[in-house]
């Protein structure tokens, strides 16, 4: 696949002459709901086997070699060249792709209001094929120690449909919002805990098509972290003998001393000992209601992972990703309105109509643009884009880590699931 940044000037039907392609086929893999009126610098995934290069300035074989993973005498035979040429700037060169690997991919899907509706069901009939587990969010935990209802409607025939088994999501949370104090209480009663494992198996037993029970545990008072590993332990015990595995969600943190409430109770080292895998919740530094910032900074990301990696083997790891943005109006004032969440599909909307020019921040691998409102009331929106969740994925095959765990569907973003394809074998454990 070829990620191709839209120039001042340049067409559909011109990309697509450029590929050897016919435009409709560029189409239909973006999505494009207005393919005469592309934004500037807005990305578009060319189905293609393999990419093209536009020779820069200074580049030489060997540079383009170790960049794309390939040989100098590859580059040379697949391209026909000259080895006693230099490259000139602007000169095309082909790379084949490059070698598949195998990871896991998870993906939270929400009912709203305990509600599936027809187009959250739609997105998981899309993706599940993309998927390893799809997770329904959440079992909320009363506070005898039960489980609280959960509609799943169809979800189970379709991950069976398409290999792909469900992840049992086990959450504190409690009237909207996550409740330490619920999770404490439980935490503290082993009679408690007992009940709750008792109505996973239960749960697990009834739907048939749980592969995984994930616990997140969100806001636990610090004092709560030996209780919480403890937990882990028997549940541990408890479930991989029902033919389960143990997964949890980790707050992004980058050293075990990491303060706040949201970080101490999460002990990396303990939960990479104990569970199966965890999925590391390494977005929302742009949030909702914080000043406008990418969700998913490459830095910040990447220093989660090295820490994480510091604590537990790189198998374990399931890199979180947003499929969301954010839309700010400014000024940001703490305690104002919280910026608005768009999916990839809707920022571009947004920059076309109302004509902005998309740019790209190169340390934070994101896309972002301003625009004004027909109030007068200026907007920064950040989002991801082929480029941005590209960066990611070279992260997961750097490190060589488990996979990807997406937060959450119904985000339209088609270029995700055209490079996660593109560049993975998704593992299948149904």
């Amino acid at each position: 696949m070829q990620i191709h940044v839209i120039q001042q000037g340049e067409s559909l039907y011109g990309i697509a002459q450029a590929y050897n392609l016919a435009p409709e086929e560029i189409i239909n893999a973006n999505e494009l709901d207005a393919p005469n009126a592309l934004v500037i610098e807005q990305t578009l995934v060319i189905p293609i086997e393999g990419r093209y290069y536009f020779v820069q300035s200074g580049d030489t074989l060997s540079i383009l070699a170790a960049r794309y993973g390939v040989s100098v005498e590859q580059i040379i035979q697949i391209n026909q060249l000259n080895p006693n040429q230099p490259l000139l700037p602007g000169q095309r060169l082909y790379f084949p792709p490059v070698p598949k690997v195998e990871i896991e991919s998870n993906a939270y899907i929400e009912p709203i209001n305990n509600n599936l509706t027809d187009a959250l069901i739609e997105e998981a009939r899309k993706h599940s094929s993309s998927l390893t587990y799809l997770a329904p969010f959440s079992y909320q935990i009363n506070r005898d120690g039960t489980l609280g209802e959960l509609t799943l409607g169809p979800l189970p025939d379709i991950a069976a449909a398409d290999g792909a088994s469900l992840m049992m999501v086990i959450t504190n949370l409690e009237e909207g919002a996550f409740s330490g104090e619920l999770g404490q209480a439980v935490l503290e009663d082993e009679a408690l805990q007992d009940e709750l494992l008792r109505s996973i198996i239960a749960e697990a037993n009834r739907v048939g098509r749980f592969s995984d029970v994930h616990f997140d545990f969100e806001f636990l008072p610090p004092t709560m972290r030996e209780p919480y590993n403890q937990f882990l332990r028997k549940a541990v015990e408890q479930l991989h003998p029902q033919g389960l595995l143990v997964s949890t969600a980790l707050a992004p943190k980058t050293s075990a001393e990491q303060s706040g409430q949201w970080y101490e109770a999460h002990d990396y080292r303990a939960h990479g000992e104990i569970v199966d895998f965890v999925v590391l919740m390494t977005y929302e530094w742009g949030y909702s209601g914080g000043p406008p910032l990418a969700v998913s900074p490459i830095g910040p990301v990447t220093d989660v992972v090295e820490y994480a990696l510091s604590e537990m083997p790189s198998e374990k790891i399931m890199l979180g990703q947003n499929l969301y943005g954010y839309d700010w109006t400014l000024p940001f004032e703490p305690g104002g309105d919280y910026a608005r969440a768009v999916s990839p599909q809707q920022a571009i909307t947004l920059a076309r109509e109302n004509n902005a020019a998309i740019q790209y921040d190169e340390e934070a691998q994101a896309p972002f643009f301003f625009y004004i409102d027909e109030s007068g009331a200026t907007h920064e929106v950040w989002f991801e884009d082929a480029r941005s969740i590209n960066a990611k994925f070279s992260l997961i095959r750097t490190y060589q880590l488990r996979g990807i765990s997406y937060w959450k569907l119904g985000l339209a973003f088609p270029q995700n699931w055209l490079l996660l394809n593109d560049q993975f074998t998704i593992r299948k454990r149904a």
